[in-house]
């Protein structure tokens, strides 16, 4: 049983702070929906999207980039290849974002 518990420590220690995010991510969810967020966070809008909306996708990118680091075994590699795999993402992500956004709304001017 010793071993055990020394050989699956890790799994617990990602499951526990990926439930945490995961949790963040539903309360701010129920928060919105019963309107008990402050009104900038829900209305106010930075490159087109609400500043919830850009919190959920920076959870949802560290909870990604966790996991990649955890079952990838990135983690136990150099920095440098680490930031070499994860910075791109940190980077396209953002951008294809803006890219979608300013499209979609110089599609809905247009009509």
């Amino acid at each position: 049983m010793g071993a055990e518990k020394k050989g699956n420590w890790w799994i617990w220690r990602v499951f526990w702070i990926l439930l945490f995010v995961t949790t963040v991510e539903v309360v701010l969810g129920i928060l919105k929906v019963n309107e008990k967020l402050p009104e900038f966070i829900v209305y106010d809008r930075f490159l087109g999207l609400a500043w919830l909306t850009h919190i959920f996708i920076i959870l949802t990118i560290v909870k990604a980039a966790y996991i990649v680091m955890t079952f990838m075994h990135l983690g136990d590699e150099k920095k440098s290849l680490r930031w070499t795999i994860l910075l791109p993402a940190f980077i396209l992500v953002p951008y294809l974002l803006f890219i979608l956004l300013t499209e979609s709304v110089h599609a809905y001017l247009m009509l």
